[in-house]
């Protein structure tokens, strides 16, 4: 739905998120690209993928960018590359994507969860230390809404433990914590780039980043079957290549990665200024780190009531996320943590994304302000 034209009271809605819009932001480049990429008739891990690794790796400020089919088989391969699978733990969050937990099970481990940050929503890391068992084998912090989660205590931790950090950049491309891009802080960094991202391809597709020269490698081979050459596997691995199409996409929008992020924190100050005093909580920035604002994200106790309203009104607000993953019927009562995330299932009952992309028009943002506003005020 977040992807998709709606109807609402006879107009138009106005989307939380509209990649169509960014299509038409840039469309004669994306264009260009396509047709080279079509033209030239190699679609899948040709010069593209090459260049935007190269690319987004410098961007990243890492040495290594491996691309893969999604966001979640970067996270799944990451955990590969590091030599996770049966009878591992990886401890992680449950107010994120199942996919962060998904992968973790794809990959043959046990998931741990911690309750987040009630501020920021992100794992806790005053909680982590407990959680940890000899079993423990990595962490995953989860950068959510585009808020890089406080990664110097985490970090020091997994030393302590001599733990893998994994960091689930999906929704923070360009984000940063204390100077430095999300997703160089640990052994790998994975990023999604579905099409709702702050840089999003065209369908699926997905990179994960390291410093490390041997997990980089380790990846390239699991992504294609373990060929280290053709037709020939040196270990078990899977098919998850991101192909020539998305990486030509994405090199035509990386390099208005960070203007447009600007347009988003321009966007989240206008909400700020308007909302406040209004009953509802408005984003906490992180002090020291930069947020990207892939989802602007409230709290109201009427949360449910008012995005009712907003609907009503044409406006497509919605919640990221309804269920944590540990409440969900696939994972209830069956993964440890479940019972002390308090803190997770109180968000998942007042959260709620208002309308942010960088194409969002003045006219859009004052009508859902003017409409929280009358809401609030009621």
């Amino acid at each position: 739905m977040d992807c998709l034209r709606a109807q609402g009271s006879g107009a138009r809605m106005i989307l939380c998120s509209n990649p169509r819009a960014q299509y038409l932001a840039h469309q004669a480049e994306i264009d260009a690209a396509i047709a080279r990429v079509l033209e030239r008739g190699w679609y899948i891990l040709g010069d593209e993928v090459k260049a935007f690794e190269a690319e987004f790796a410098s961007y990243a400020g890492v040495s290594h960018a491996v691309g893969v089919g999604s966001g979640t088989e970067a996270l799944h391969l990451a955990l590969r590359a590091c030599g996770i699978g049966q009878g591992d733990e990886v401890i992680t969050v449950s107010h994120t994507a199942v996919a962060t937990v998904s992968a973790i099970e794809s990959a043959g481990a046990t998931p741990v969860l911690v309750d987040i940050e009630p501020d920021h929503f992100t794992l806790d890391s005053t909680k982590v230390a407990a959680a940890i068992t000899p079993r423990t084998k990595a962490i995953i912090p989860v950068h959510l809404y585009g808020q890089p989660a406080d990664l110097e205590p985490i970090l020091e931790i997994a030393r302590q433990h001599s733990l893998r950090v994994i960091e689930d950049c999906a929704q923070a491309h360009g984000a940063r914590y204390k100077g430095r891009r999300v997703g160089s802080y640990g052994d790998i960094g994975c990023f999604s780039f579905y099409p709702t991202k702050n840089l999003g391809a065209i369908g699926d597709g997905g990179i994960l980043v390291t410093d490390d020269a041997e997990l980089a490698e380790r990846a390239r081979l699991l992504r294609e079957y373990g060929w280290a050459d053709r037709y020939v596997s040196s270990l078990h691995g899977w098919n998850s290549r991101l192909d020539e199409l998305q990486a030509a996409v994405l090199r035509v929008k990386l390099p208005h990665l960070d203007a447009e992020n600007a347009r988003r924190a321009g966007l989240a100050s206008k909400y700020d200024e308007a909302l406040t005093g209004f009953g509802i909580t408005l984003p906490r920035r992180r002090p020291e780190a930069d947020h990207v604002f892939h989802l602007y994200v409230i709290r109201s106790e009427r949360r449910d009531e008012l995005q009712s309203f907003l609907k009503s009104k044409g406006i497509g607000a919605l919640i990221h996320y309804p269920v944590p993953v540990h409440l969900q019927p696939a994972y209830q009562g069956r993964l440890r943590g479940s019972d002390n995330l308090s803190q997770s299932e109180q968000a998942a009952r007042e959260v709620l994304s208002l309308p942010m992309y960088p194409e969002l028009e003045e006219s859009q943002l004052q009508e859902v302000i003017s409409n929280v506003q009358a809401f609030q005020g009621a």
